[in-house]
Order: C-alpha cells, then structure tokens, then sequence
C-alpha cells in the first residue's frame, strides 16, 4: 500500500514538474500541507510560524519538483528534509532568540538613594562653584581636557601653548579645585 502511494505521489510530483499541473500540486498539498506544519509544530514553532514555513515548502515542491528523485527518497521524505531545513534557516536568521529577557543588563538599574542623590547633587553644586572661580586660562584647558577629552598634547597644539604650560595649568587648577572643595567639606562637617 505504501510503496503504491509513494508512486502515486511522485507522478504528481512528475506532473507538476512537467506540466505545472494544478490539481495534482492541490492533491499533494493537501496531503502533505497539514502534515508538515503539524511536524514544524512538533520542533517548537508556533502556529504562524509553522504555516509560513509549510507554505515555503509547498512554494519549493511547485518551483523545484524536477529536482526530487524517487529512485532516492519518497516525496514526503524529500518534502519534510525541505520543512526541516527551512526551519533551521529560520531560527539561524532569527536572533532575538538570542537574547534572555531575565538577563540583568535588560533591567534598570535601581535609583540611588535620596540622600546620595543630594550628596551627588551638592557635590556637584560645588564642583560648578569651584569652577567658576578658576582664572580663564586654566577653566579652559580643564574643559578642553574633561569635558571634550582632548590630550595635553591635543591642547598644547590647539591653543600653540607649550605641552609644559598646559601641564603646569592644569595641574594648578586642581589645586584649586581640591582646595575649595575641601574647605567645602570641612565647612559642612561643622554643622
């Protein structure tokens, strides 16, 4: 009985290949349709998926069936190499399977508590003050250099002054940003 159908299928096959027949592509879809997605099903597809590769694969069996060889698998061995291959290409090309959703990078990042938030905040509140008070000359080579991460070098080229003095400058107005700032904690630790 099998060995009957298995013939019967590939003289669809053949008639499809040949002709472009119509009815017999229809009678092997609908033999063969239900089956693969029911097994693209059983590899963990879910129902749209599964129809949409069920659907490449019955596309392959009326653009491709000359290349099926009955002296080497039946129809429904070949059909089904095509449904499995096809899935693989799927999940291959389907990267967000990739990503774990309980990965902690996916979650956000607790806020810190109120009174660091306003430790941070003074702090800076302080930082911004004790740079006002900088003499131009050094503020702007501090900016070129923190805030626009710019090397000596960089600055010394940019601005034509001497590595050495773009050194010495920056170096002088940390000393005064340390020195203000210390003050400020000590004056803070008084209350």
């Amino acid at each position: 009985m099998k060995s009957e159908q298995h013939r019967h299928f590939a003289a669809l096959a053949r008639a499809v290949a040949e002709r472009a027949d119509r009815q017999a592509f229809t009678e092997l879809f609908d033999h063969f349709a239900p089956r693969i997605k029911s097994y693209l099903q059983g590899l963990s597809l879910e129902g749209g998926q599964a129809e949409e590769v069920t659907q490449e694969v019955m596309v392959v069996l009326w653009h491709k069936a000359a290349l099926f060889d009955p002296a080497k698998s039946s129809l429904g061995t070949w059909l089904f190499r095509v449904a499995r291959n096809r899935r693989i290409d799927l999940v291959r090309r389907d990267k967000s399977g990739l990503l774990d959703p309980e990965d902690p990078i996916f979650r956000p990042e607790e806020a810190d508590p109120a009174d660091q938030m306003m430790d941070a905040e003074q702090r800076d509140g302080r930082v911004r003050e004790a740079l006002r008070d900088l003499p131009a000359e050094q503020l702007e080579l501090v900016r070129k250099a923190f805030y626009l991460g710019l090397s000596h070098s960089q600055i010394a080229e940019e601005t034509g002054l001497p590595l050495g003095t773009v050194k010495s400058r920056i170096r002088l107005a940390f000393a005064r940003l340390r020195k203000a700032l210390d003050q400020d904690d000590m004056v803070d630790t008084d209350f």
